[in-house]
């Protein structure tokens, strides 16, 4: 499976000249306005943009207009500016995508893919050419408008086999920075394979899981909690799903069933936050992305949560303001994946891995990750990382 080792963007809101390497897991900290947020934001909007009218919905769901991304604190060209690096399983380069999106055209008008032997890559928005194994194959004149990517519109028998995987691996990004209760208890007609924003493709989603994919996903949810016997997805008028779930509880009579069956709208919040999280986990979706991850989950169920988000078969980031999501984090594993996010004096998100600045990184010698978050006084911290800049 290929994964995004690194992401270089400009002039994406408080984005501006800013690059970050990216783990497996990763674990984004720091002050609220910082710009966390915004990063899963900016990778939510590459996903949209390979997608085919994918532009257009990202833009109504959010409710933005495409100039409002664009930072205010500089002057700076009308468009935004990228580059994405991937990699595979064994840590092995694959590939890298560029381009410029412009504002006006609300589409990238420069753009390069390179994968091994083969690229595509447009100019001005005017010429796509096509090489395989350094054999060039397509050199065209565009001659119709598209929103997005040009890789949203040429067709993928024209790709290579690793541009089109990594036009897959793009799309297969999941923005879950928004799931809400009110999204999740929600009846839905259609999943097209994805929980939908804020969640609200859930009771879809569940009925269109095949039998076994369903039963793995109890077999989860039974680790923490344990009277969970069946997830129910009912079929109403208009094709609608509505979800329920099914707890078995002892000593059955007359007056008290065996079975006690809850329809979503009744279901506690974090049971439905875990479960969302669960089901997005066992998708088949390469890159997942998470806000405060924490938000809504007893604090009983956060060890378990972050295990499974760890261990997950993909690439996970989320967000978080709690300590005790770093503390489930192994030593090395914290070192990696915990980043800290911050705005300079010019109001520019910048990052830093956490644990690489000295005084946080003496702190784990003898704290846990997040005992090390608690220690730490992140409005003072500023000016140590000056330091450590000014000093390299």
């Amino acid at each position: 499976m290929m994964r995004i080792s690194r992401i270089e963007v400009d002039n994406f809101k408080s984005l501006v000249g800013f690059s970050m390497n990216l783990p497996k897991f990763t674990c984004l900290i720091g002050l609220n306005g910082a710009g966390k947020s915004t990063i899963l934001q900016f990778l939510d909007f590459l996903s949209r943009l390979v997608v085919r009218d994918g532009l257009d919905v990202w833009f109504e769901e959010r409710g933005w207009d495409s100039n409002e991304l664009q930072s205010r604190l500089h002057l700076l060209p009308n468009h935004i500016s990228f580059a994405v690096d991937f990699i595979d399983t064994d840590q092995d380069v694959q590939g890298r995508w560029g381009g410029r999106f412009d504002f006006g055209a609300n589409a990238c008008i420069d753009e390069s893919v390179e994968f091994g032997g083969s690229s595509l890559v447009t100019e001005g928005g005017e010429v796509v050419t096509i090489r395989h194994d350094g054999s060039e194959i397509l050199s065209e004149r565009i001659h119709f408008e598209y929103k997005g990517s040009i890789l949203s519109q040429i067709k993928d028998e024209l790709l290579s086999d690793g541009i089109r995987r990594l036009k897959e691996t793009v799309a297969g990004i999941q923005a879950l920075d928004q799931l809400s209760p009110d999204h999740l208890r929600r009846r839905a007609r259609k999943s097209a394979g994805t929980l939908g924003m804020g969640g609200r493709n859930l009771s879809a989603l569940i009925s269109e899981m095949s039998d076994d994919e369903r039963s793995a996903l109890v077999g989860r949810m039974r680790e923490v909690y344990p009277r969970l016997r069946e997830l129910v997805s009912t079929s109403l008028q208009a094709g609608w799903k509505q979800l329920e779930i099914r707890e078995e509880y002892s000593s059955p009579s007359a007056y008290h069933p065996p079975y006690l069956t809850t329809e979503a709208r009744h279901i506690n919040d974090g049971m439905l936050r875990v479960l969302a999280i669960l089901a997005e986990i066992q998708s088949r979706h390469p890159i997942a992305l998470f806000d405060e991850i924490e938000n809504g989950i007893n604090p009983e169920l956060v060890e378990f949560v972050v295990d499974s988000l760890v261990q997950a078969d993909k690439q996970v980031i989320v967000t978080t303001h709690s300590p005790m999501i770093l503390n489930y984090l192994e030593d090395d594993v914290a070192r990696e994946s915990v980043l800290y996010i911050f705005k300079g004096d010019d109001g520019l998100t910048r990052t830093i891995p956490f644990f690489d600045i000295p005084s946080i990184g003496r702190k784990l010698k003898f704290m846990g990750p997040g005992e090390a978050f608690v220690d730490t006084d992140l409005l003072r911290l500023g000016e140590e990382i000056d330091e450590l800049h000014e000093a390299r």
